[in-house]
């Protein structure tokens, strides 16, 4: 009784170790933080037919085993703007990974409606190798950017 015992709390404590605070640099979850607002990045971009959304209001990185996925949700300023993607650009000497939120404008005139009806959200996923070298995501609209570090 006691072996059986002794080793379920074992195994306790070391499970627990893994999730103990913002030090555990081995730990998934601790890979990437919040995001905040950063400045927008001004480098040429290739010719893309398709505009920056207006503003992002959220970016989360999700890790998974292999893995992480970039996850941002951005805000045209009217309704049916459509084929949303994140385009990364090169990734830099100081390990930042730059993605340009893109969407097609709508056809024709709409209406601007209420923000829920505008809210457009995109991923993209990143193997463990392609994030080997990034110290921060930045995922950046025609006004605004939101960063993650690690």
């Amino acid at each position: 009784m006691k072996r059986p015992l002794l080793a379920a709390l074992t195994a306790l404590m070391l499970l627990q170790a893994c999730g103990s605070g913002f030090s555990a640099r081995l730990n998934p979850f601790n890979w990437f933080k919040r995001s905040a607002p950063t400045e927008v990045v001004e480098v040429a971009t290739p010719a893309d037919p398709r505009a920056l959304v207006d503003r992002v209001i959220s970016l989360s990185i999700d890790s998974y085993p292999g893995g992480a996925i970039v996850r941002a949700t951005g805000l045209p300023p009217s309704q049916g703007w459509w084929s949303a993607e994140l385009v990364a650009r090169p990734v830099d000497e100081k390990g930042v990974l730059v993605y340009d939120f893109r969407v097609f404008p709508p056809p024709g005139p709409t209406p601007p409606g209420p923000q829920q009806s505008r809210e457009i959200a995109v991923a993209a996923d990143l193997t463990d190798r392609d994030l080997a070298g990034i110290t921060q995501i930045v995922v950046q609209g025609a006004n605004d950017a939101r960063a993650s570090r690690r």
